[in-house]
């Protein structure tokens, strides 16, 4: 599709626009959320649709959105657990089928109104408009402190660059959602997807608002996951350090055995030293447990990859046959 194509669908509200809302727990704001989120896409285009994908939500959130209006164009997944963000995204773009798709969060805190700036950028040419925070203040230190060495290290161990502050938050032209869902990989880190597919990319700042209701779902216990998960997935690096860090203790260690035979050859056998000795086996058992760890870390995901288990099961459907 040629910039003047584009151009004219925007124009003309002509342009069918997908919108994917992940939603876990968030019976209190889903209601007000989805009334300006349909205003804001009616205002662009009357064909969309906004599909709701519910990750396994314990409270009253299904039943808040089945009971919406017919006029708000929703289309909902109700999936039969709570799979994680990245298997309810994954599910959202195997199920649209817009022009452009836009992936949004529910607790206001992703302004939409952005969605026509992102509109505006598909325009221009851009297959891919993201969101970037324009800061973390309201995050703690630990976190902003943890993402920053995430960031930097993904840049510097992986192929791909991953955008820092930028998160799931953009619009995706529909040949890029096709590349990925052509990806058939079950573990999934949706940011370094984005990046790994390529495509011509813009990134849009933005200010993060405040929750509207409820608690965020993301504990940092999940955040190192989901950290784990993208270093995994994307890079090869932590396994060919450990191979490098063996290689230099071997080394070490050859050079301070010859450093013995030469010092009992010339003045004999000296005084046994318990303590070196239980220093370096603990050294040595640490060193080799840590990169135990780590190899299986690898061998959890391939272990994963081979059972072949879906990505996501759909509990419940609504809207899709209509």
């Amino acid at each position: 599709m040629t910039i003047i194509d584009r151009k004219q669908l925007v124009a003309e509200k002509e342009i069918f626009i997908s919108c994917i809302v992940p939603v876990y727990n968030e019976e209190e704001v889903i209601e007000s959320f989805l009334a300006k989120l349909q205003e804001q896409l009616k205002a662009l285009s009357p064909h969309f649709e906004i599909i709701i994908i519910d990750d396994g939500s314990a409270d009253h959130t299904v039943e808040r959105i089945v009971g919406l209006p017919k006029s708000y164009h929703i289309k909902l997944l109700a999936l039969s657990r709570n799979f994680g963000k990245e298997a309810a995204l994954t599910a959202g773009l195997e199920h649209c089928s817009g022009d452009v798709v836009i992936i949004t969060d529910a607790d206001f805190q992703h302004p939409t109104e952005m969605i026509p700036t992102f509109l505006d950028q598909w325009a221009e040419g851009y297959d891919m408009v993201y969101g970037v925070r324009s800061n973390r203040d309201d995050e703690s230190l630990l976190k902003r402190a943890f993402a920053g060495l995430f960031y930097g290290l993904m840049t510097k161990i992986s192929r791909i660059n991953i955008p820092s502050n930028a998160g799931d938050f953009r619009l995706l032209d529909k040949k890029v959602v096709a590349a990925l869902n052509s990806i058939e990989e079950r573990g999934r880190f949706m940011k370094g997807l984005y990046s790994w597919v390529g495509f011509k990319s813009i990134a849009v700042p933005f200010t993060v608002q405040k929750r509207a209701g409820g608690k965020s779902s993301w504990k940092f216990s999940r955040l190192t996951e989901l950290a784990l998960t993208g270093i995994t997935l994307f890079s090869d690096i932590p396994l060919r350090i450990w191979s490098l860090i063996g290689f230099i203790i071997s080394l070490i260690a050859l050079v301070y055995a010859l450093y013995i035979v030469t010092i009992t050859l010339i003045f004999g056998v000296d005084v046994p030293g318990f303590a070196t000795i239980t220093v370096a086996i603990m050294f040595f058992g640490g060193i080799q447990l840590l990169s135990i760890g780590i190899l299986g870390e690898y061998i959890a995901r391939i272990f994963n990859e081979v059972k072949r288990r879906p990505k996501y099961i759909v509990g419940n459907r609504f809207g899709f046959d209509e």
